[in-house]
């Protein structure tokens, strides 16, 4: 065909009633996403151009989760049939000619690779119609493909289906290309006598052979690619599959995962060569992760940074973090929103850190608070070290400079600055600032009493 342009529709109108939930079925997740973003970019990646999304239930939301897209919205006021939901978005595609592909919002695992060997054979075989479709072994519930001499007669939907028409095992996907404007002139003609009483767009199938276009059928190489998400095992079921392809991909670049299938990564993560993932990690977000790092089991990394020769040890959670070349995190470690280790450094069992820019090579080895701080390089910060920062009405920081070494159960009630090379006694409440190279010692005054076990324990005796 001399028109090679190609525009995409995607239906996702329908409230998926069998979700069993308020939200739009295409704003259920999938590894990481709303389930609406991957034919979005199955389309852009078969390089369709414009999209446009019909929305109909919770539009205001659907909009909001997909306007990073830059798409197109049409709005489908009734529920009315897949015909008409695709003639709501004939306003937006105003004036355009060429060739249309129809997805569907719950149709998340299409391939670009699919969708581009699709329009190839639709342009081919010069049809203005092409459906495609899969040989299923149990057909129920979808629409039948009627041939005859191998020639694609209609879509029978099984409500309408005769007994014989029952028994074809291929079957319709909700998948098209048309050839605008026919399909719209097809459309205004559609009527609605059927046992649904709706617009059915399978009708346009008879329809164009009657005004002597072409029809054709391509059959889907993988069935999973068309696996529609109609309630929440559907779901998980689909999830598992581009789980399976996030790790395969990983894989493939040189990533090792001990245990693929219990591994959880976002399709949005990247990761370098040479990483050994455990099993029961959970990566998501905008994560990237450096080469020759071990993320050991349990641990949960989302929307961070982490530099090549990182060890993360078991369970520990890291969030909205940066985290400096060779350093190591656990286990149990909680590294929050706003933390940055600048490289070479440890944080512990037990230790939290938030808004915390870390010095190299500082370590906080265990059972430690660090909050709304800068601490400096070659800090040791002591077992139940706590930056006190909050006040009850706002937060305060905590400054340490290099080469400071912090006792255990210290506790820094901020605003203070610790000096360069200074040592804080083990069991000080620091309220002042340090100055450089100083001992600051902040206890009670140890008072002994001798004797007085033994004559408490006489007294308790005697009363008895």
């Amino acid at each position: 065909m001399e028109n090679e342009k190609l525009a995409a529709v995607i239906l996702a109108a329908g409230r998926g009633t069998r979700m069993k939930s308020s939200r739009s079925k295409v704003l259920h997740e999938l590894c990481g996403a709303p389930m609406g973003r991957y034919p979005i970019q199955a389309a852009r990646a078969a390089g369709a151009d414009p999209v446009i999304m019909v929305i109909g239930h919770d539009p205001e939301n659907v909009r909001n989760a997909f306007a990073a897209e830059k798409i197109l919205f049409a709005l489908q006021h009734d529920q009315l049939g897949t015909g008409h939901a695709l003639l709501c978005a004939e306003e937006a595609l105003d004036d355009y000619a060429g060739t249309l592909l129809l997805l569907c919002g719950d149709v998340p695992l299409l391939t670009g690779a699919t969708l581009s060997r699709f329009v190839q054979q639709h342009r081919a075989n010069q049809a203005a119609v092409t459906v495609l479709t899969i040989h299923q072994p149990d057909p129920r519930g979808y629409g039948r493909i009627v041939r005859q001499g191998g020639e694609v007669l209609r879509i029978v939907e099984e409500k309408d289906a005769t007994d014989e028409e029952k028994k074809i095992t291929e079957v319709n996907t909700g998948i098209y290309l048309f050839e605008t404007p026919l399909v719209f002139h097809l459309l205004h003609a559609l009527g609605n006598g059927n046992a649904q009483g709706e617009y059915y767009l399978t009708d346009t199938v008879h329809m164009a052979r009657d005004r002597g276009a072409r029809v054709g059928a391509v059959s889907a190489a993988d069935r999973q690619e068309v696996l529609g998400i109609n309630d929440r095992v559907q779901l998980a079921e689909a999830e598992a599959v581009l789980r399976r392809r996030i790790n395969d991909a990983h894989m493939e670049n040189g990533v090792t995962l001990i245990d693929p299938a219990v591994t959880y990564i976002d399709g949005t993560v990247e990761i370098a060569a040479d990483t050994l993932i455990h099993p029961n990690v959970h990566i998501r977000g905008q994560t990237l992760i450096g080469a020759h790092c071990i993320i050991e089991p349990g641990a949960v990394i989302d929307d961070s940074h982490i530099d090549d020769h990182c060890h993360i040890k078991a369970g520990s959670v890291i969030q909205g973090a940066r985290i400096g070349a060779a350093s190591q995190i656990g286990p149990m470690a909680h590294l929050r929103f706003g933390t940055v280790l600048r490289g070479h450094n440890k944080i512990g069992n037990f230790v939290e850190t938030k808004k915390a820019d870390i010095g190299e090579h500082t370590k906080a080895s265990h059972l430690t608070y660090l909050g709304d701080s800068d601490i400096g390089a070659d800090v040791n910060i002591g077992c139940g070290t706590i930056t006190c920062n909050y006040d009850g009405v706002g937060k305060h920081k905590t400054i340490i400079e290099d080469q400071v070494f912090v006792g255990s159960d210290t506790q820094f009630v901020a605003p203070v600055r610790i000096g360069r090379n200074s040592l804080i006694g083990a069991g000080s409440t620091i309220t002042r600032d340090v100055p450089a190279d100083a001992l600051a010692i902040s206890r009670a005054e140890q008072k002994n009493i001798e004797g007085w076990r033994l004559r408490e324990r006489k007294k308790k005796t005697e009363e008895k």
